[in-house]
C-alpha cells in the first residue's frame, strides 16, 4: 500500500506544482487586461477554475498522502523531513496568498504590478527545488 500512496502523492504534487506555477503567470497577464473587459472576465474564470478544480484538490491530496507516508515510513523523526515539512508549510502559505489574489482579481481590487507577479512566480519554483532535494538526497 505504501508504494501506491507514494505514487498518489507524487501525482498530487505534480498537479499542485503545475497550478502553482501557472496561476501567477495568469496574474501577470491579467494585470494588462482592462477592468470589466471580456479578457479580464475570462482571466477571472480561468483563475477560479484552476484554483478550485486543480490546485486546491491537489494540495489536499498532497497533504493527506504525505502525512500518511511520513507516519508509515517513520520519516517524521528525520531532520531532512523537518526541513521539508517547513518548506511545504511555506508553500501552503504561498497557496493561501494566491487564493487571496484570485479573490482580489475577481473583485477588481488588484493593486499589484506585473513585476510583482513575475517575481512571485519564482517562489514556488525555489521551494519545489528545496523540497525535491531534501526528499531525494536526504542530506541530514
Amino acid at each position: 500500500m505504501y508504494e501506491w500512496i507514494k505514487a498518489l502523492h507524487v501525482i498530487a504534487v505534480i498537479s499542485w506544482m503545475a497550478g502553482m506555477l501557472y496561476l501567477p503567470r495568469l496574474f501577470v497577464y491579467h494585470c494588462d487586461a482592462e477592468v470589466g473587459s471580456k479578457q479580464s472576465e475570462t482571466f477571472k474564470v480561468m483563475e477560479r477554475r484552476l484554483l478550485k478544480a486543480i490546485i486546491n484538490p491537489a494540495m489536499i491530496v498532497t497533504w493527506l498522502a504525505g502525512l500518511w507516508l511520513a507516519w508509515q515510513g517513520g520519516w517524521y523523526v528525520s531532520g531532512w523531513f523537518h526541513a521539508k515539512f517547513t518548506l511545504v508549510l511555506i508553500l501552503s502559505g504561498v497557496h493561501g496568498f494566491f487564493t487571496g489574489r484570485v479573490r482580489d482579481f475577481a473583485l477588481d481590487r488588484n493593486t499589484r504590478s506585473q513585476k510583482f507577479y513575475r517575481i512571485l512566480n519564482e517562489v514556488p519554483t525555489v521551494l519545489m527545488i528545496g523540497i525535491v532535494v531534501l526528499v531525494i538526497v536526504k542530506p541530514f
